[in-house]
C-alpha cells in the first residue's frame, strides 16, 4: 500500500498526522502538488511537484494509484476515480469514501457546483475541527492496522 495525498488543499495538521503515520508504520506517503512543499527527510515521505493547471495533481494521482492504495483528498471526483481503480479514499475530515457512498456524494457535489455556477452562494466548508482531525486519525489508524494484519 502507498498513500497518495492531494496536497494542494490538504490542511497542515493532516499532513503532520500523515508524516507521523508514514514513519511509524513504514508506509510510503507521496504528497502531490503543483507548488513546492517542504516535507520531512524520510525514506517513507516523498514530494512530487506537477505542473500548474486544472486537475493536474489529481490526474497524476489517478495515473499512479494502484488497487489497495489510499488516497487522501477532499476532491470527490478524484476519490471516485481512485475507488474505481480499487484504491481507498479518505477525506481530511475523516470521511471514508466507498463504492457505496461515492455516487451520492458525487451527485451532491455536481448539484452544488451547478447552484454556484447559477450564482447561488452555497457557502464553503466549515473550518477543520478537532473532531474532524480525530476522525481522520482514527480512520487512518484503522486502515493501516488492516494493512499490517493482512501481511
Amino acid at each position: 500500500m502507498n498513500i497518495w495525498v492531494d496536497a494542494d488543499a490538504c490542511p497542515v495538521v493532516i499532513k503532520e498526522i500523515l508524516f507521523r503515520a508514514a514513519e511509524r508504520k513504514k508506509v510510503v506517503t507521496t504528497l502531490v502538488a503543483n507548488q513546492f512543499l517542504r516535507v520531512p527527510k524520510s525514506a517513507f515521505i516523498q514530494f512530487l511537484q506537477v505542473q500548474s493547471g486544472f486537475d493536474v495533481a489529481d490526474n497524476e494521482i489517478v495515473r499512479r494509484v494502484n488497487a489497495g492504495d489510499l488516497v487522501i483528498t477532499s476532491d470527490i471526483p478524484l476519490a471516485a476515480e481512485a475507488i474505481a481503480k480499487g484504491a481507498q479514499a479518505l477525506s481530511p475530515r475523516g470521511e471514508l469514501h466507498t463504492a457505496e457512498n461515492i455516487g451520492p456524494r458525487l451527485n451532491m457535489r455536481d448539484f452544488l457546483d451547478t447552484m454556484r455556477s447559477s450564482g447561488v452562494d452555497t457557502g464553503g466548508p466549515p473550518a477543520l475541527s478537532q473532531s474532524d482531525r480525530q476522525a481522520f486519525a482514527n480512520h487512518l489508524d484503522r486502515i493501516l492496522a488492516k494493512r499490517e494484519a493482512s501481511r
